[in-house]
């Protein structure tokens, strides 16, 4: 890996007889992951293989994609469980406030008192908002998991990717 690299989705099964694989998508909206040509496919056993998007269109609930060089359900069988990647540097730049859940990651959570979380462990998508899943640390008040909905100017005070620090407005006990 020469590069960061985002993960922006997963290969999670076959579609049809022609090689079409299909695509479960991390990226909002959905359709984005075939906005970017050429992904890193990267395997549970850590191989990885360069491939070029041919194809890709909505399925039902779902996406489906076509990829240059895969014209049979076998080869496409052998795709399955790999996760798409693309360096960071392909990702359009976003408006100031706004973050990609991977800047996020790893960042530690304080409240407005001071008093320290823990680390964003990862985020998740609820409908209503997104929420961050904050898991204690060394240095946190307590061993306690926290799920904190992610809405800036209400919880989220401030997010300072320089300090690794994202400031909340958030009871604690709760």
């Amino acid at each position: 890996m020469t590069s960061q690299e985002v993960v922006l989705g997963k290969i999670v099964g076959v579609f049809g007889i022609k090689g079409w694989v299909k695509v479960q998508s991390f990226s909002s909206p959905i359709e984005n992951v075939f906005s970017y040509k050429s992904w890193t496919l990267e395997f549970p056993d850590s191989s990885r293989k360069q491939v070029s998007l041919q194809e890709g269109k909505p399925q039902g609930k779902g996406l489906v994609a076509s990829i240059s060089g895969v014209a049979d359900r076998d080869v496409a069988r052998s795709l399955v469980g790999s996760t798409i990647k693309v360096p960071v540097e392909q990702l359009p730049e976003l408006s100031q406030g706004d973050y990609y859940w991977y800047q996020l990651e790893g960042l530690k959570v304080t409240t407005t008192q001071g008093e320290k979380l823990g680390v964003l462990d990862h985020m998740m998508e609820t409908g209503a908002n997104d929420v961050m899943v904050v898991k204690p640390d060394q240095g946190s008040i307590d061993g306690r998991e926290r799920l904190i909905p992610y809405l800036p100017e209400q919880v989220v005070q401030s997010v300072a990717l320089d300090e690794g620090l994202i400031t909340v407005e958030w009871d604690p006990e709760f």
